[in-house]
């Protein structure tokens, strides 16, 4: 495959990352703790010990860190807003520094020509507000969340243009409130399922807010999708499948492009079936701009009558130490899950307009003589982007790329065990060191369009020779 991946001029390539993964400074200037400070401080849940008390201390650093995307020529940056840090008991008075350090950021961001896309809830639910009210178990959060969105958009809604509400919300309800490897680090199966509507709910209702904000903003929500697939042949395999499927992705992805749970989902799971108030999902369904799509691995299940609902169980991987078959989260490589992924999109849920707003590879990376040679992440890189551009040849709306992540960063209950980013981070001192991989995505930024120009040259001259000859 050729180094070159011919982006088109109008395809936005951008980075990405989450406050709480890269911010640091959890006490300072008003800041309220988040269900994150609580579990990362509870012995035994992050691998280590670590915590987000301080790690790329991006809230001191951030003049430097958007100085790296600008020598990078990222067209857009994505980071989220931690909720606590504006609303420190996530709700009632403003937090008027926290405003002011997003001010700083998104000010340094356009002076730098780099378009923010800003996300609302990655998530960071305020302590306090969890406390009071189960986060978003709970169904009064989602009003919160409208009246935290409606505030910072008002605040930001001159510079800042594209939104995206919520992030993942399987994840959060699944890792967070079923198996409880993540904050809250809850194991509860109605409490999985409340959440996750909550948090759809959430969605609709801060879209809603947006709207009344601020009439020219692009907004949306961001979903993950991870295929599921099997190896069996038998029916009860292709039956877990599909339910593997329906738990995995369309649980998250029918509410708000069909309006409903998928049917295998709601019949099988009915005991655990979350209160759906009359008009639900009239609001999930609000309208958007956008979707962002994230996308990193293919899981596989069998059949197994044992497990009840499901029908089916996980089949465990069996990583190889080639890291260009898996990665240090000892996730399978699969660029053509992106096919899937975008094809999904444009067959099943209308084609709407999509960005890849989450997409990379973690790996034990070294710096050695200020360079990190991370050849395996430049790989997955290249075919996963490549996955991207082949379904936008084939019609699918999708607009641009967020690489994840811009800085090495705690990763959740990994803490700083793997490294995701494009540019290293020396955790003892802070020093950013860009990877080979961020200057190779800077060459194929540099180089867009480059292919494209030249066959419409070739085109425009093959045309005069048609018209000479005439």
């Amino acid at each position: 495959m050729s180094d070159h991946l011919n982006i088109p001029d109008d395809f936005l390539i951008g980075t990405a990352t989450a406050a709480y993964q890269i911010e640091g400074a959890v006490a300072e200037d008003g800041r309220g703790p988040s269900i994150w400070d609580t579990f990362c401080h509870t012995l035994g849940k992050i691998d280590h010990g670590h915590t987000g008390d301080i790690t790329c201390d991006h809230y001191h650093r951030y003049q430097e860190d958007v100085d790296i995307m600008k020598q990078l020529s990222m067209d857009a940056y994505r980071f989220s807003i931690s909720w606590s840090r504006i609303f420190p008991e996530g709700k009632g008075k403003v937090n008027q520094k926290g405003l002011a350090f997003y001010d700083r950021l998104v000010d340094s961001l356009l002076e730098a020509g780099i378009t923010p896309f800003t996300t609302l809830f990655h998530w960071d639910t305020p302590e306090a507000l969890y406390k009071e009210t189960g986060g978003f178990a709970g169904r009064d959060t989602c009003y919160h969340f409208a009246d935290y969105t409606r505030t910072v958009v008002n605040h930001f809604g001159d510079r800042i243009k594209n939104w995206i509400t919520v992030n993942e919300p399987w994840e959060h309800a699944t890792f967070g409130h079923l198996f409880g490897h993540h904050a809250p680090g809850k194991r509860n199966p109605w409490a999985f399922w409340r959440t996750m509507h909550h948090i759809l709910l959430g969605h609709g209702l801060a879209m809603q807010a947006i709207r009344s904000e601020d009439s020219e903003a692009q907004a949306g929500l961001t979903l993950s999708y991870t295929p599921m697939h099997t190896r069996g042949t038998r029916p009860i395999d292709r039956d877990a499948e599909k339910t593997a499927n329906a738990f995995m992705n369309g649980i998250a992805f029918d509410p708000v492009f069909k309006g409903q749970y998928p049917e295998v989902m709601w019949k099988r799971f009915r005991w655990f079936r979350p209160p759906v108030n009359e008009g639900d999902f009239d609001i999930i369904q609000t309208p958007t701009d956008f979707t962002g799509l994230n996308y990193y691995s293919r899981e596989f299940v069998k059949g197994n009558r044992l497990v009840p609902g499901l029908r089916g169980s996980f089949v465990p991987r069996k990583p190889e130490p080639d890291p260009y078959q898996y990665t240090a989260m000892d996730w399978e490589i699969y660029p053509e899950g992106f096919s899937q992924l975008l094809m999904m999109m444009k067959e099943e849920y209308g084609n709407p307009t999509v960005y890849i707003t989450e997409n990379g590879a973690a790996y034990f990376d070294e710096e050695r003589g200020g360079q990190v040679n991370d050849d395996p992440r430049v790989q997955y890189l290249k075919t996963h982007i490549q996955e991207v551009l082949k379904a936008k040849e084939k019609g699918v709306d999708v607009r641009g790329y967020f690489a994840w992540s811009l800085l090495d960063n705690f990763e959740w209950a990994k803490g700083y065990s793997t490294r995701f980013g494009l540019v290293y981070v020396d955790f003892d001192s802070g020093r950013r060191t860009i990877k080979d991989s961020g200057y190779w995505l800077q060459q194929q930024i540099a180089r867009r369009g480059t292919l494209q120009s030249k066959q419409n040259n070739a085109s425009l001259c093959s045309e005069n020779q048609e018209a000479v000859r005439e």
